[in-house]
């Protein structure tokens, strides 16, 4: 950026005080003043021409002469005479050409007097237009001329303002300069290339030798010069400095707001930098803000002109401040025709023509009346565009408001239906309006509200809604239902189609009609009609809102239905539900039966692990839970009536297949229990109620088949739980039996104590999921590799709940081995079920579950305790030496199962010895 400091080696300094610039003529309003200082920096051809010349004019006007006269005087040698000569010392024989040019060249004020007095406008316009192109005949030679003197063409004094050059130039050059304009900002959409292209013309209008461009940031605190040729809108613009006082001339007027026509930029002290490009030659300088409607400052635009050439103007400064004056107008009109898709060429064409008339002030009548046509067809269009955008804003708010309203309260159709009749008559403001359904199977239309007039519709009779049908064949609406077409009528007597009976009954009379169908994925679903406008008749507009309107309406129709659907789903969902429940949980009956019972106060062996569930009688078991929640927990807290619902509802809900049923569900409520039991009370109370309720609904409402088996066959509890099916289920179905009445043993818990436990027990539940047994054990058993291992961590205590769990429901496996044998028989005849209904479907089922595989059975009993029964008993023991019976258990199993692989392996090899014998004999016999 430049700055006094700067432009020291470069160019002039500001000129002294009390030299300053003398001109003797409107052609030579002023001379360049002062002398150039050099320090220490090679002159350019272009400084040596400025200080030999300037130096001589200065010279010359001292001695009372006029060096230059016209600009094509200079350019002839000066063959007129340029002395001064006084009025007094004329006379009638020395009135020769020259002398009375040389009088005029002296006495500018008496011309001026004369051609102001004597002259008249035409005359004048026909010469400045004779003027101009004889200049612009003599254009080239001049550059020729001032080539070849080694003179720079910038620094040529300039003829007459910028205004006048505007308005005289030739036409079609005005007309190109316009039109590239139009076609810039048409190309280029960007406010900066538009404001840069604006500018350009405005600095090629005013003769101008160059201009800037600043724009102010979106804080208001940073001005950015703008790079008319950068093709990247990333780096077009550079940061020019904080707004305010002190700095450039740029920032300045952006502080300000101040229009400031300078005649020497350097030396202000308001502005000691100057101007930010172009510094090093610029001296004539107009710079003005361009302000939008909120009066905030968009930029700055400095036009400025080097040394040697001619001040601005008022006329210079009239142009450019008329056409910055319309960047803010230019802007918004651009927008407005973005946002309208409008192609702005035909629409900046008009402003084109304008202004190439107003540029310079029109030359006759004719052009002043186009040019107020022009501006005025614009002005009338851009009018109408603004009414469009109000419009369509409005009607924005109103779609808004509509799908607002719609879809937050969907209660039932009539509702919906109603809203959007109320609303559509707000829309196109009609008196009365109606909404007819088709009815595809009876290919009828249907409607329980109809003709809904000051937002009121039709009243039920006795207390229900009346529902009127007819063909789709029949009357305007029929028509539209079965044609698909839209119908404007303006004139409803005068078209066949309408029904006049309607008006008969009711004693209405139906002018005007705009009747439109609602679609819904390609089909008609339905038809609203719209009755008399309440002034004039339904127009187009009418129409296009009317069918946007349409489109909202076929969404808040189709899900209203779906909400229809939903709700009676639900409804039916709560008698089923309420069904099961009457035929899911104990009867009377059974909860007398029990509650007739004494608990027993001790029971034999139930505290062993190699104690037999299964050895206890189906009826027994209620009686058995009782007994072990009684000797776990302090019944003073319990309700007996509940607990004894609960457990028996729990029984009642556990399906009849072949392994997890109730019976399984008992075994592993009875391995808790006596892992509580032997572990000395290191579980607190809330624990150990999770753990033990946990168990004996850990299963609940089993069908005999694995997650994986329920996932590929897409069941519907797949689809609800995509991760722990079966588990997540348990646990849902735990709690709906909580739920039910007379049956949640947890409502003597505090509320915190009641979140506690069921959030215990749904972890616990999850936790018998075998996918989830393999990382729990991996982390458990990292903690205790590295003694890291806490009891007072809560989620060091969840994993060994999660493991004591794991431990329960593979019980079976401790159990002495003929409980084993029958259990192990039990389990493989619910896996063998899954594995035909699998065939039965055209998969192959895992060799586990494979009935043709039976004889694998032992060796699949290895691999599961070696791999997964003894890894869960050891690391259990490990933390809760308590439960080591359990792990002795599972390694006497391990070894009679290890048995039995080897004598399964001694059958095959005598079997597949005796076919070799066989075989061989069979051989021997052919020879034979």
């Amino acid at each position: 950026m430049s700055n006094p400091a700067r432009q020291i080696n470069n160019r002039r300094l500001p000129p002294l005080p009390g030299l300053g610039r003398r001109g003797t003529s409107p052609q030579t309003q002023r001379k360049s003043g002062g002398t150039n200082r050099h320090y220490g920096g090679a002159t350019s051809p272009r400084d040596r021409y400025n200080n030999s010349y300037s130096s001589q004019q200065y010279d010359m006007v001292i001695q009372g002469h006029n060096t230059i006269g016209s600009a094509s005087h200079h350019h002839n040698n000066n063959k007129s005479n340029h002395s001064t000569t006084s009025t007094d010392a004329l006379c009638p024989f020395d009135l020769t050409p020259d002398a009375v040019t040389s009088f005029l060249n002296d006495n500018p004020e008496f011309l001026e007097k004369y051609v102001v007095r004597n002259v008249n406008s035409d005359q004048l316009e026909r010469w400045i237009i004779k003027r101009t192109q004889n200049a612009n005949k003599e254009n080239g030679k001049r550059r020729g001329s001032d080539v070849e003197n080694g003179i720079n063409g910038e620094s040529e004094l300039r003829d007459g303002s910028g205004l006048l050059r505007w308005k005289m130039g030739h036409h079609p050059d005005k007309r190109k300069i316009l039109q590239e304009l139009t076609k810039d900002i048409h190309q280029h959409p960007n406010k900066a290339q538009v404001l840069s292209e604006l500018t350009n013309c405005v600095a090629s209008a005013i003769n101008a030798d160059g201009f800037n461009l600043y724009l102010v940031d979106e804080n208001g605190r940073d001005l950015y010069y703008f790079k008319p040729n950068s093709n990247n809108t990333k780096n077009s613009t550079v940061w020019s400095g904080r707004i305010g006082n002190g700095g450039t001339l740029g920032a300045y007027i952006a502080e300000t707001q101040e229009a400031l026509r300078l005649t020497e930029v350097l030396g202000d002290e308001r502005f000691p930098d100057g101007i930010a490009v172009g510094g090093e030659t610029a001296q004539a300088v107009l710079a003005q803000p361009i302000i939008q409607t909120n009066s905030a400052t968009l930029g700055v635009v400095e036009l400025y002109r080097n040394a040697g050439n001619q001040q601005f103007t008022d006329e210079d400064e009239e142009v450019t401040s008329s056409a910055l004056q319309w960047c803010p107008v230019l802007l918004t009109c651009q927008e407005v025709m973005a946002a309208l898709g409008v192609d702005p060429v035909d629409v900046l064409g008009s402003i084109t023509s304008s202004f190439l008339m107003w540029g310079g002030v029109a030359t006759s009548s004719a052009e002043i009346c186009n040019s107020i046509l022009v501006w005025g067809a614009f002005g009338i269009y851009n009018a109408e565009m603004y009414h469009g955008m109000t419009k369509q804003r409005k009607l924005n708010e109103f779609l808004l408001a509509v799908t607002k309203s719609i879809f937050q309260d969907i209660v039932s159709m009539d509702t919906v239906i109603m809203k959007i009749m109320n609303f559509a008559q707000k829309l196109v403001n009609a008196d009365r309006a109606s909404l007819f359904l088709v009815d595809n199977q009876t290919k009828e239309l249907y409607a329980r509200i109809f003709d809904i007039g000051n937002g009121l519709g039709a009243q039920p009779v006795d207390g229900q809604q009346k529902e009127i049908r007819f063909p789709m064949d029949k009357g305007i609406a029929g028509h539209v239902a079965t044609t698909g077409n839209t119908l404007n009528i303006s004139d409803a007597y005068g078209d066949d189609r309408f029904n006049r009976d309607v008006d008969a009954q009711t004693g209405y009379t139906t002018k005007t009609i705009l009747c439109m169908p609602i679609y819904i994925r390609g089909s008609i679903i339905g038809v609203v009609q719209m009755v008399n406008k309440t002034h004039g008749v339904f127009t187009k507009s009418d129409e296009e809102s009317f069918e946007t309107f349409a489109v909202y309406c076929g969404l808040a129709l189709h899900h209203a239905k779906l909400y229809d659907k939903i709700r009676r789903s639900e409804q039916k969902h709560k008698v089923a539900l309420e069904v099961l429940s009457y035929h899911s949980q104990c009867t009377e009956d059974e909860f007398s039966q029990y509650k007739d019972r004494v608990i027993p106060t001790t029971l034999p062996d139930v505290t062993l692990y190699e104690f037999s569930p299964w050895g206890v009688l189906n009826e027994d078991k209620p009686q058995y839970v009782l007994y072990m929640f009684k000797d776990i927990f302090n019944m003073s807290r319990f309700d007996i009536s509940s607990l004894i619902k609960f457990t028996l509802t729990v029984r009642k809900n556990y399906r009849n297949v072949p392994y997890h049923n109730w019976s399984h569900a008992f075994s592993v409520a009875h391995a808790m229990y006596t892992v509580i039991k032997t572990t000395d009370n290191i579980f607190n109370p809330l624990e150990r109620l999770a753990l033990f309720v946990a168990c004996l609904c850990h299963d609940v409402d089993h069908r005999g088949y694995t997650n994986a088996f329920m996932v590929k066959t897409a069941s519907p509890l797949a689809a609800i739980y995509s991760t722990s099916t079966m588990e997540q289920h348990h646990f849902n179905h735990t709690i709906s039996i909580l739920q039910r009445d007379g049956h949640n043993i947890f409502k003597h818990l505090t509320s915190d104590e009641y979140k506690k436990v069921l959030s215990d027990i749904k972890h616990c539940i999850l936790a018998t999921d075998l996918a989830l047994f393999f990382p729990n054990r991996a982390k458990l058993k990292d903690l205790c590799e590295k003694k890291e291992f806490s009891w007072e961590a809560q989620d060091h205590r969840r994993l060994i709940q999660a493991i004591a769990m794991t431990a329960s429901d593979l019980c079976a496996s401790t159990k002495p081995w003929q409980v084993q044998v029958s259990t192990v028989k039990v389990i493989f005849e619910e896996f063998y079920a899954q594995g035909d209904e699998e065939k039965a479907q055209g998969n192959q089922p895992i060799p586990m579950m494979d009935r043709d595989k039976a004889h694998e059975l032992p060796q699949s009993q290895v691999g599961f305790i070696v791999g997964i029964c003894l890894p869960c008993y050891e690391l259990l023991a490990n933390l809760l030496p308590g439960t080591q019976p359990m792990v002795d258990g599972a390694n006497t199993n391990l070894k009679q199962w290890k048995v039995l692989v080897d004598e399964q392996k001694q059958k095959e090899e005598e079997k597949l010895k005796k076919e070799t014998e066989n075989g061989a004999k069979a051989i021997e016999n052919k020879k034979d």
